[in-house]
């Protein structure tokens, strides 16, 4: 029982790049997204997209470490002047959609979505959901690790979640897997 539980494990896990990530192209946007989580990995590559000048603003999103992201990327030298948080949001759809609002109060239609690897496909899928007239690109957050590193720790653990979440959030907010 445990060898096939193992098994099944490694094979999801195997899976999960082709399934659960999604790979675009980054381009010049109006504003860089940074999904609350996985701190300060998100927030760092979200510094090193505005450094490079993939957009002129970064919006942090996310109750709970809205404020910490900030940090990061003040330390990582992005101007205060440049932030925009959004700390009330408490999952994916909250995200897109309280950033979405600041998003055309600010006439921006075009963002770059910072998250981990495994959340690029939900993330990007209600993102457009709420704004289908709003142009978004996924970026992954952090290395790409091999398959034994996503296996041990709290990224395994997440991975597996989002298989989970992944059709939940498609039968409870109809957003497409």
């Amino acid at each position: 029982m445990a060898a096939a539980a193992l098994i099944g494990y490694v094979v999801l896990i195997a899976a999960a790049k082709p399934l659960l990530s999604v790979k675009t192209n980054i381009v010049r946007a109006d504003v860089i997204v940074v999904l609350g989580g996985d701190a300060p990995v998100r927030a760092t590559e979200a510094a090193a997209l505005f450094k490079d000048g993939a957009a002129p603003r970064v919006l942090v999103t996310g109750d709970g470490d809205c404020q910490d992201n900030r940090d990061v990327l003040l330390q990582a030298g992005v101007p205060d002047a440049a932030i925009d948080v959004e700390c009330l949001s408490r999952n994916t759809m909250q995200n897109s959609r309280f950033s979405a609002a600041i998003m055309r109060a600010g006439q921006m239609h075009h963002a770059l979505i910072v998250t981990s690897w495994y959340h690029t496909r939900r993330a990007l899928n209600c993102f457009r959901e709420v704004a289908p007239d709003m142009e978004f690109s996924a970026v992954s957050a952090g290395a790409e690790d091999s398959l034994f590193s996503h296996m041990v720790g709290l990224d395994g653990y997440r991975t597996i979640a989002e298989y989970l979440k992944v059709p939940w959030y498609a039968l409870h907010y109809g957003v497409g897997p």
